[in-house]
């Protein structure tokens, strides 16, 4: 029987338009593609969320990449307020699973400048019971031990808990340590998948 229903944050609970952010700073198509490709679509990104570096030695750390785009890397980073927005579906859906009784966690990698300049879209979350954001751990997804640590942390049994994610490495992370996974394509599809595991 399921018990906790564990949410992913970006592009389930939150819209994670990193595209649309870029856009705005009205940079040449070039350059932008450069800026993108010095951060969100570098594997360096990923480390960002791990809560390990400073704000300085990610911006370093972009800047390593093409130093070519310095002052628009310095640009974005300067705040990334909009990088992820509200999904108008999120609170009410939290609301209705935890009337049926279920537990609701969140378990995201998000970096500290990242969470504490995008509260606006995180709204959601005084309606949770709680969980893990990577950066406070200084672990990120698909490493086994960040759910692991969940598990630990609410006393949760594995089988009893199904994790719901955008991406599905984070989601076979999940299942290796025994938890059902579900790949979050949208909220429809979710939710006939978590009836199949008997979420009503």
């Amino acid at each position: 029987m399921i018990r906790t229903i564990i949410f992913d944050i970006g592009n389930v609970l939150t819209a994670f338009g990193w595209r649309d952010f870029m856009g705005s700073f009205g940079f040449d198509k070039e350059t932008e593609a450069k800026v993108c490709r010095a951060t969100v679509e570098s594997p360096f990104w990923c480390e960002c969320d791990r809560g390990v570096l400073s704000d300085e030695e990610i911006l370093d750390g972009f800047i390593q990449n093409d130093p070519t785009v310095e002052k628009e890397l310095r640009q974005v980073y300067s705040n990334l307020h909009g990088i992820v927005t509200r999904l108008d579906y999120a609170i009410p859906w939290i609301q209705e699973l935890k009337e049926k009784g279920y537990q609701v966690l969140v378990l995201s990698n998000f970096s500290e400048k990242g969470w504490h300049e995008n509260q606006d879209a995180l709204d959601f979350m005084e309606y949770v019971d709680g969980g893990i954001i990577s950066y406070t751990k200084q672990l990120i997804k698909p490493d086994p031990a960040i759910y692991r640590l969940l598990l630990d942390q609410y006393g949760l049994k594995a089988e009893e808990c199904v994790f719901l994610d955008d991406t599905a490495v984070n989601v076979k992370g999940a299942e290796s340590v025994g938890m059902n996974g579900i790949v979050f394509e949208n909220r429809e599809q979710a939710i006939a998948e978590l009836k199949k595991l008997g979420v009503e």
